[in-house]
This record gives structure tokens, sequence and C-alpha cells, in this order.
């Protein structure tokens, strides 16, 4: 049984020899202008279009998968960033002083939350990528290595026709005329004619309809590309934004923690400042104060001032300005009692008419210029 296997074997290899011989004397007898070849102008346009089809798939399906490599590459990049300012990202920023705690446990949880949705997003556009446009796409290219083998196929068995047309032709065409290889000369003709053309016509309806289902195919890739595209780039949107509210809140907390220290100096200089008013007042003549230039004021006032705002009174204590208005400050009875950046005074045209301080009231110093 094993010596039949192996007579089987080499009767098949053979064959196959025999064949492929045919052939190449077939196409080499066709090139010289020897043997007619058949020639279908169509269909040969419809495989220069396979081709086209098949490479640009192919180019398609690399480039989506490259850019799945980028959106993980990109994932983890992200990762590293955010969690970076995950670790450099300290409580006391905002300052204890400044800052309540439970607001300050609220951002530290929102920025949690954030990295954790960030991470779902980014892994499920990468899964959405992969199970839809990329999955749809290798489909697709599946059914191209099945149809080359049988345009290949198709290919050889066109020689095999044309070489048994040319063999029965040359017979017939004998001055001596051998009935019986005649006839067998025919019916291998007919068979190589009916496998031929069996599969001729099966790629002549497939080819077109392939070519036409392209669209289709880029049109769905594309549309489910840009859908998880818009999907993702909207709900990361939502999360850069809380992510830069957070950052905002941060530079506010700054900016309020500078200013309130700024404030607190302004403040030591302004205490300073009124002691030595009140130094120079007291040393000065009681009826020769001055107010900075060659000009006397009434006993008592420190130094004179003009109102370069308007100013309502919102308490009973505070002194009602407007523009222009001129002031003569007083000194506190009780310096404690001075808040910083404001000063105690009378309208000069109350003090006029009236030579008396019952007038008197607080108002804002920065509203005011010395004059």
């Amino acid at each position: 049984m094993a010596e039949m296997g192996k007579g089987g074997t080499a009767g098949k290899l053979a064959i196959s020899v025999q064949k492929r011989l045919t052939r190449a004397q077939e196409k080499v007898m066709q090139k010289l202008g020897k043997a007619d070849e058949t020639r279908d102008a169509a269909f040969e346009e419809m495989v220069a279009n396979f081709n086209k089809q098949m490479t640009e798939g192919g180019k398609l399906q690399k480039d989506l998968k490259a850019y799945l490599l980028a959106v993980k590459t990109m994932h983890d990049a992200s990762r590293r960033l955010q969690d970076c300012l995950a670790d450099m990202y300290e409580p006391d920023w905002f300052g204890k002083e400044e800052m309540d705690a439970l607001t300050e446990e609220m951002i530290e949880k929102e920025m949690d939350n954030n990295l954790e949705d960030t991470d779902t997003l980014w892994l499920d556009y990468h899964q959405n990528i992969m199970d839809k446009p990329l999955t749809s796409l290798d489909s697709y290219l599946a059914q191209f290595p099945d149809i080359k083998a049988r345009i290949a196929k198709r290919d050889r068995k066109m020689v095999d026709f044309d070489s048994a047309r040319h063999h029965f032709s040359s017979l017939q065409k004998g001055k001596k005329k051998d009935e019986a290889k005649i006839a067998k000369a025919e019916e291998e003709l007919g068979r190589a004619q009916k496998i031929f053309e069996e599969l001729n016509v099966e790629l002549q309806d497939e080819l077109p309809s392939l070519w036409d289902n392209r669209v289709g195919v880029y049109v769905n890739t594309f549309q489910g590309l840009a859908g998880h595209q818009e999907k993702f780039h909207g709900e990361m949107s939502k999360l850069s934004q809380n992510l830069n509210d957070i950052m905002t809140k941060l530079e506010e907390q700054r900016e309020l923690k500078k200013d309130a220290s700024a404030a607190a100096k302004t403040g030591e200089g302004s205490r300073s400042e009124g002691t030595n008013h009140s130094e120079s007042a007291s040393s000065a003549p009681k009826n020769a104060v001055t107010n900075g230039s060659d000009g006397d004021l009434p006993p008592g006032f420190l130094y004179k001032v003009k109102a370069v705002h308007e100013y309502a009174a919102t308490d009973g204590d505070e002194l009602e300005l407007k523009i222009g208005d001129d002031v003569l400050v007083l000194a506190f009875d009780n310096p404690d009692e001075q808040d910083d950046g404001w000063l105690l005074g009378v309208l000069e045209a109350h003090w006029l008419q009236n030579k008396d301080t019952s007038a008197k009231g607080v108002f804002p110093e920065n509203f005011t210029q010395k004059v």
C-alpha cells in the first residue's frame, strides 16, 4: 500500500511538472507571436481595480493599526503626566488658614475622579476602535487572498485552454490525420474550456461587486472612527475643563494668599506711619500744624487732603465725599481705633463755616490725595 501511495504521489508530481512545462512553452509561443492568446480587456481592468483595491485596503489597515498604537502610546503618556501632577499636588498649596478643609478635600477628590475617568475614557476609545472599525476592515480584507488565488488559477487555466486549442488546431491541420488523437484533443479542449469559463464567469460576477463595496467599507470605517473620536474628545474636554478649573482655583488661592501677605505688610507700614504723624503732630505747635506746604492749617489738624473719588457713607461714623472736597485730617483720640487705610477728618467747608469738628467722620484714604 505504501508503494502504491508513493507511486500515486509521483504520478501527480509528474503531471504537475508536465502542466508547468506545457504552460511555459505556450507562453513562449504566444510572446513570439506563434500562437494566439486569449485576451479580455474588460477582465484585465477588473483585475487592475482588484489589485488597486487590495493595496489601498492593506494600507488603510496598516495605518489604522498605527493609529491604534499611537492612541495607546498617548494614553500611557497622558497617564504618566497626570500621575506626575497628582504626586506634585500638595494640599498645603492652598494654605490651611486661607482654605476651608472641606473645600480642600473636595478638590483632591475631584482630581482623583478626574484621573480615574480619564483612564477609562482612553481604554474605551481604544477598545471601540478595535471592536468596530478595525474588525470590520479585517473582515473586508480577509476575502482578498482567496480571490487573488482564484484569479491566478483562472490565468493558469486560460493558458491550458489556449494550449489545448492550439494542439487541437494543429492536429486538424496536419497532413496525416489521426482521428483518435483528434478526438482526444477535442475532449481535452472541451474540458479545459469548461474549467476556464467557470472560473472566468465567477470572477466576472464577483470582482465588480467587490470593487463597488469598497465605498461602503471606507464610509463605515471613517464614519465609525469619527464618531468614536467625537465622543472621546467631547468627554475628554469636560474632564480637561474640570482640571483647568482646579488649576484656576489653585492660582486664585495663591493670588489671595499673596495679596493678604502684601496687605499685612502695608498695614504694618501704615501703623508705623500713623505713629510718625502722631509724633510730628504732638511735637509741632498746636497752632502751626502744616499740610506739607508753606501754608498753615487751623490748630489741631494734621494735614489736608482732596477727594479724588466720590464716596457714599455706609455707616453713621463715615464721612460723605464728593470729588473736589477738601478734608482736614484729625488724629484719632485712640490710635488703636484706626483701621488700616482709613482716616479721620472734617470737611474744610464745614470747619470754615462752624469752626468745630462736630461733623467729623472716617473715610477711605485711597479715595483722597494730599494737597
